[in-house]
């Protein structure tokens, strides 16, 4: 029998107990920093472990991948955009800002 397979069993096992670790830390340190900073902050009741669980996958939803703190910015997409960006003269530059500027000023809350 070969070496690797005899043991994959028990390093499946120590995968799920890393990954539970690690996971039960993150909800530990979201809970102690909410309990810690904002009810004096801003006035908000403290939390518990599952609420701080919680809060991890409710951000994991709303704001996407954990690896990196946010969307990745490499690969082919982003190559396309530079070279598109790089290609463009000063005029069309101009142009694209403005044309984003306009977007993101009709998509501001009315105040």
């Amino acid at each position: 029998m070969n070496h690797y397979k005899k043991y994959w069993p028990l390093k499946i096992l120590f995968f799920l107990i890393a990954a539970a670790a690690f996971i039960s830390l993150l909800g530990w340190v979201v809970m102690s920093l909410w309990n810690r900073l904002l009810p004096e902050i801003i006035g908000v009741r403290m939390i518990n472990f599952w609420q701080a669980l919680g809060l991890l996958v409710l951000s994991r939803i709303l704001f996407g991948k954990w690896g990196g703190f946010g969307r990745h910015h490499s690969g082919p997409k982003r190559a396309m955009w530079r070279k598109k960006w790089h290609s463009m003269t000063a005029e069309e530059k101009s142009a694209f800002k403005a044309r984003w500027k306009e977007k993101c000023r009709s998509h501001k809350p009315e105040e």
